[in-house]
């Protein structure tokens, strides 16, 4: 699937989300057997936050095999992030990675109203830098998620300036509506 088939699939997931009260992709016996024999072939990396109400297949209505998400609160990039990233882009020939943040993010507060100690300051030391004196919660989500996003682009550029590369794009997540927006 190429990089604007797996945006648009994951466009009209999302509407599916929105309209549906519990169902989610195809988590069957038989697309569990089938992954298991002829292995993933997903069509989009999804990086996101910890956040429990944050459930990427559901918001994009996948199921087994579609989506490789990879977690962090704050959907912040360092070495492990990256390498995931680099695994399913260029070993399972995935061309579209979103990165994903979402409203009422408690990484993202606690990077605006607090000074923590012990390791989530790793984590919030890195959403700072992205938010800078960023007061307003929504747009510091969205900044933090275009400064993951460039730091993927960045850290790997021989990987997206391939002619066939893939993509990185950058989205938030309303954890009250569930609408999805991608942002430019």
């Amino acid at each position: 699937m190429d990089k604007q088939e797996a945006l648009k699939r994951l466009m009209e997931g999302n509407q599916a989300y929105l309209a549906s009260d519990r169902e989610i992709g195809d988590i069957s016996p038989a697309i569990r057997l089938r992954t298991t024999r002829e292995g993933q072939t997903p069509f989009a990396i999804v990086i996101t936050c910890s956040d429990s109400r944050v459930i990427p297949e559901a918001i994009f209505h996948c199921g087994i095999g579609d989506l490789f998400v990879i977690r962090v609160a704050g959907n912040v990039m360092d070495s492990h992030q990256l390498g995931s990233i680099e695994y399913a882009a260029d070993h399972l020939g995935t061309k579209l990675v979103v990165v994903l943040g979402h409203t009422n993010c408690g990484a993202v507060d606690a990077a605006i109203h607090h000074d923590p100690s012990g390791f989530i300051k790793y984590i919030t030391d890195e959403i700072q830098a992205a938010i800078g004196g960023e007061q307003d919660p929504y747009k510091a989500g969205c900044l933090n998620v275009m400064r993951s996003r460039a730091i993927i682009e960045h850290e790997l550029r021989e990987l997206f300036n391939q002619d066939d590369g893939p993509s990185v794009v950058g989205a938030m997540y309303d954890i009250e509506t569930g609408k999805v927006e991608f942002l430019h």
